[in-house]
């Protein structure tokens, strides 16, 4: 592809804006395709809104053929289209599904099943456990119930750092999994049940070879309640223990490195195998976006989805918050009725939950997406969801559920992005895809996480944090086909053990975040 030499992007002939893929300069011409010449009235920054014609005060501003929000004043051509001149109107103020007034929404009608990608059945080398399902990695896994036990748990974790496991090359690593919860629950409410599923999912998890279940003893979370009903792995070597019961902290450390090295040589002789790459479940999510997000990562992100849905695997969207005012769109790739619904029932729940705080859903995007381009929610959402392709919308999933069937789902998660990626992991996400356009740092073990940049600077000035540069796409010398190729053929890669940027920092651990719902007592 050549050089693209136009200075802004129209994506869609009915937007009033176009995307700057420069620094524009007050007075300067651009070309816009299928609008003609168009003069900044005013500096524009790389990924901000450039008006290609008149919008006047109170009129929606169209981006990706969508309304992003409603001019505050009277838009000439030229303009810069931010914060000052754009926002939410009411009528983006959404109601519950059964009051007047509400968005009319489709269901079903706009259902896509992507075809495989042609040639030989892809596959990656993973680890087949008894139970069926496949591991990425080979970690052992110090799993607390309580945050009592959570220094004892981390000062295990941290005896197998450096050349400890050197002579085991099949362990990934040993990995604490603390949090700041597991007692003063409510007994029976919803924030208990979350903080289950989630430990529940974690000790499940295939990208497990050995757990080390840590308790203090007396907590609410106790580990019977976490084990009992679980059905882990029959090769899944398991150990327990409790703070009290071992005889204190010192006890308790000096006891789990003893049992944990008498895991060592039986799940060093891990390798792996070929795996259809219908066996992978890949986590769908984003961080720092900005506005290039929506045109070069998230819709790249989308082709490998759609590619890895069509050979029959399971790709999982999160972040409720973050694709409001874009849910139609989902609705109407929903399987059925019930499906789409079973999505709003999700938004409505929010809705709820932040106006009890005296919060709305559009309190977002952030200072630095703002700073990257980004404006209202609703734009922020519409470019979020093109990280989901056009595949039909299978499931959707509480907080930590199981992901359970093949083909596109959609997982409730909070945008807060370790809270997020916690959820889906715990539901059984085997390898995760992150955009971001400002610059995320993000890992997730034991999960690889693949961090994919919206843009070429971002690329050159993080070399050490972004696995895929996709501002290729609007470098012009990329297509978003070709990028998404390339991230999917990246999943193959990363799944048979090449290490993400994330991975050879070693982050990821502490970026396990269990989503803490409700009162504390």
């Amino acid at each position: 592809m050549s050089e693209r030499t136009t200075a802004v992007l129209h994506l869609d002939p009915g937007d009033s804006i176009a995307v700057s893929l420069g620094d524009l300069a007050a007075g300067q011409d651009v070309t816009v395709p299928g609008v003609g010449t168009v003069t900044a009235a005013a500096e524009v920054t790389r990924g901000h809104k450039l008006a290609v014609r008149p919008v006047g005060v109170g009129q929606p501003v169209i981006k990706y053929g969508q309304a992003i929000g409603v001019a505050l004043s009277d838009i000439a051509a030229g303009d810069h289209v931010h914060t000052h001149n754009l926002g939410m109107g009411t009528e983006f103020d959404h109601v519950p599904p059964s009051s007047a007034g509400h968005r009319e929404y489709e269901f079903a009608t706009a259902r896509i099943a992507p075809e495989p990608p042609a040639g030989d059945r892809p596959t990656f080398q993973g680890y087949r456990r008894a139970d069926g399902r496949v591991g990425t990695r080979n970690y052992i896994g110090v799993l607390t119930s309580v945050n009592c036990s959570a220094t004892a748990a981390r000062l295990i974790a941290d005896q197998f750092r450096g050349p400890v496991l050197d002579d085991h090359p099949a362990i990934d690593g040993v990995m604490a999994l603390t949090h700041n919860s597991g007692c003063g629950l409510v007994d029976g409410s919803e924030g208990a049940g979350v903080l289950l599923r989630t430990l529940r999912g974690y000790a499940a998890h295939p990208n497990f070879a050995g757990l080390l279940i840590l308790g203090l003893g007396c907590e609410m979370m106790e580990l019977d309640l976490i084990t009992a009903e679980l059905e882990l792995s029959s090769d899944l070597l398991v150990e327990r223990m409790t703070i009290q019961e071992s005889g204190g902290v010192r006890a308790t450390i000096t006891e789990g490195v003893r049992r944990i090295k008498e895991m060592l040589p039986q799940l060093d002789r891990w390798q792996r195998t070929p795996i259809d790459a219908s066996e992978l479940i890949l986590g769908l999510n984003c961080g720092g976006s900005d506005g290039y997000s929506g045109i070069t990562a998230n819709p790249a992100l989308g082709v490998a989805s759609d590619l890895l849905v069509g050979l029959g695997g399971r790709s999982v969207l999160a972040e409720t918050p973050e694709i409001f005012g874009a849910e139609h769109l989902l609705t109407r790739r929903a399987v059925s009725p019930e499906v789409g619904r079973r999505l709003l029932d999700r938004i409505d729940w929010w809705r709820e939950y932040v106006a009890a705080v005296g919060g709305t859903l559009d309190n977002n995007p952030s200072p630095g997406n703002k700073r990257g381009g980004l404006t209202t929610i609703l734009e922020k959402s519409l470019g979020a969801v093109a990280k989901g392709g056009r595949a039909e919308l299978t499931g959707v999933y509480e907080y930590a559920d199981r992901i359970d069937r093949p083909g596109f789902g959609f997982m409730d998660t909070p945008g807060y992005d370790p809270v997020s990626v916690t959820g889906l992991v715990a539901g059984g996400a085997n390898i995760v895809c992150f955009t971001t356009g400002r610059g995320s740092v993000f890992g997730c073990k034991p999960v690889p996480s693949i961090k994919i940049g919206t843009n070429s600077e971002l690329a050159r000035s993080m070399p050490d944090d972004i696995d895929i540069n996709a501002g290729t796409i609007v470098d012009g010398t990329e297509s978003v086909a070709e990028v998404g190729r390339t991230i999917f053929d990246t999943l193959l890669a990363v799944a048979s053990g090449h290490k993400t940027a994330s991975e050879e920092l070693d982050i990821g651990q502490d970026e396990f975040v269990p989503w803490q719902l409700g009162a504390v007592t």
